[in-house]
């Protein structure tokens, strides 16, 4: 009885130990950490500590009052310029600096000098009467408002930059194959 008894308990610590094993030797097979990953809810607002600005050189204090869908903007629109910036890099290190266009140039000012002003004007703005009353309501949603359409121009802006880089980019691929397929017989 006791034999059983040890041979059964044999077997479920060994299947214990072997399915353990065995469920990790999965997830590292498929390149997942067992208990590393954690969820990311994306319905969570923002912390300001959170947020790491890669391009964008922006007080958190003008930050601290915008509401969460403009954060999470400026963070594309951060992502954004930082996949602008590695392609300028990229060109360069290549030798291939185009000239700035209009369209870089004023993205840029708007990124480094508007944007600042502007965040800097809706901060002053919201703190500066903390009254409740319906005027500076307004005025408050009026800023918000207008701080909304200048980050979508922005972000509207970026885009048509980006899609334009891709363009250019395929354009450049479709000559060079041309050019290999020309050489070919």
């Amino acid at each position: 009885m006791s034999v059983l008894i040890g041979v059964g308990i044999v077997t479920t610590v060994t299947t214990i130990y072997l399915g353990r094993k065995g469920w990790h030797a999965l997830h590292k097979m498929v390149g997942i950490t067992p208990g590393v990953l954690t969820y990311q809810d994306n319905n969570t607002p923002l912390a300001l500590s959170a947020v790491n600005w890669q391009q964008l050189t922006l007080n958190k204090k003008h930050l601290k009052v915008l509401p969460d869908n403009q954060l999470r903007q400026l963070q594309r629109i951060d992502e954004k310029v930082g996949s602008y910036q590695s392609y300028q890099k990229t060109r360069q290190a290549q030798n291939k600096t185009p000239a700035v266009t209009e369209q870089q140039f004023v993205l840029n000012k708007m990124l480094h000098t508007r944007l600042p002003e502007m965040l800097a004007s809706h901060y002053q703005l919201v703190n500066i009467n903390r009254s409740n009353n319906e005027v500076n309501q307004q005025k408050k949603a009026e800023a918000s408002e207008l701080l909304q359409e200048a980050l979508n121009n922005i972000e509207h802006r970026l885009d048509e930059l980006l899609k334009q880089i891709e363009v250019q980019q395929l354009q450049e691929l479709r000559v060079m194959k041309n050019y290999i397929n020309s050489h070919d017989s």
